[in-house]
């Protein structure tokens, strides 16, 4: 029962990350947010691995390993953060969030083709309604109604005073969110790998060296000129919001750690997918005039949290709890893997 609630709350803080990076790159920029988030999410690991007393790990990871981890660091933390916050601020989080969903089917393909793990038709269902589900999300993203071109649209005080509607910029946000998706799908294998060659090893230790090499990395990013001219330009009023997202998102991941260290995998994933339902509603509740909200977004969005729970669930434990035995045979037939 613990394991459940700190997965529940690691799926609300993440969500309300995302919430609140969104609403700082309205005016800021993706750069801005990651100055934040990045530093701050590698001095937070420091302070986990002291506070579990496994500094000493930081120091026994062989090459293999630390190479690894340095990948993972880089491609989850700064690429795919990257990706993740700049497709919030094209189309913001309603629409980027069944897309970067995505990194489960993925990361199931990769671990099919380099690991030969097995993939069964039941996977095979999760992932085409996450992949439906993605779609569906963008399918009445552009649609405004239409006034007739001949009826004269005189301003008014009232329209004048009004925010502007938020315009989604579908394509290039979907790129960007597929950018995020991958590299999100991609780093636990890169982790596992990292992991299998450091046997024994601790997970939060891991994550200090990861986090260490991404910070590393986004500072040599800095080195531009215009980079850093970038972030040094960042709003008052945008500190709160980037402030806010750097601290959510580690503690975030510390709820993470924290339940799959009392509750199996098998419990804890589907959990964390309520992620994407969380952030439908804080998104309404924070940034109401800057998101796309409609039946699609609802309707997709949740057949994406319901594929990504079938993908993660196991065949006999959901036709267990269907009542309903005849069917696993079909759904646990394998498709893939040995």
């Amino acid at each position: 029962m613990l394991g459940v609630l700190y997965a529940a709350v690691g799926a609300f803080t993440f969500a309300l990350n995302n919430v609140t990076m969104r609403r700082g790159v309205i005016t800021g920029s993706v750069l801005q947010g990651m100055a934040l988030t990045v530093p701050i999410g590698g001095l937070s690991f420091f302070v986990m691995t002291i506070a579990l007393g496994a500094l000493h790990d930081l120091v026994v990871f062989p090459m293999v390993a630390l190479t690894w981890l340095a990948c993972q660091g880089v491609v989850h933390f700064v690429i795919g953060r990257y990706c993740n916050y700049r497709s919030n601020q094209l189309m913001g989080v309603n629409l980027t969030a069944p897309v970067v969903q995505l990194q489960v089917p993925f990361a199931m393909i990769l671990a099919v083709v380099l690991l030969h793990e097995i993939f069964t038709v039941l996977q095979a269902i999760g992932s085409a309604l996450m992949l439906g589900g993605s779609f569906i999300t963008q399918g009445n993203a552009g649609k405004r109604k239409k006034v007739s071109a001949f009826i004269p649209r005189v301003p008014s005080q009232e329209a004048a005073l009004k925010p502007k509607r938020f315009e989604p910029r579908v394509f290039s946000g979907y790129i960007f969110g597929l950018g995020a998706a991958m590299c999100y799908g991609s780093s636990p294998l890169m982790a596992r790998q990292a992991f299998l060659n450091a046997p024994g090893s601790s997970t939060v230790a891991g994550g200090c060296l990861a986090y260490a090499a991404a910070t590393l990395f986004f500072l040599l990013m800095l080195l531009k000129p215009d980079s850093w001219a970038d972030v040094r330009s960042m709003k008052p009023g945008n500190l709160p919001w980037f402030l806010s997202s750097a601290i959510l998102v580690a503690i975030s991941q510390a709820f993470v750690y924290a339940s799959l260290a009392v509750a199996p995998l098998m419990v804890v994933t589907p959990i964390l997918q309520l992620s994407l339902v969380f952030r439908l509603f804080l998104s309404q509740l924070i940034n109401r005039d800057h998101e796309v909200m409609n039946a699609a977004v609802l309707f997709g969005a949740f057949t994406a949290v319901l594929g990504s729970i079938l993908v993660s669930l196991r065949t006999e434990d959901l036709t267990t709890f269907l009542g309903f035995m005849p069917l696993a045979g079909f759904l646990n037939y394998q498709l893939a893997g040995h």
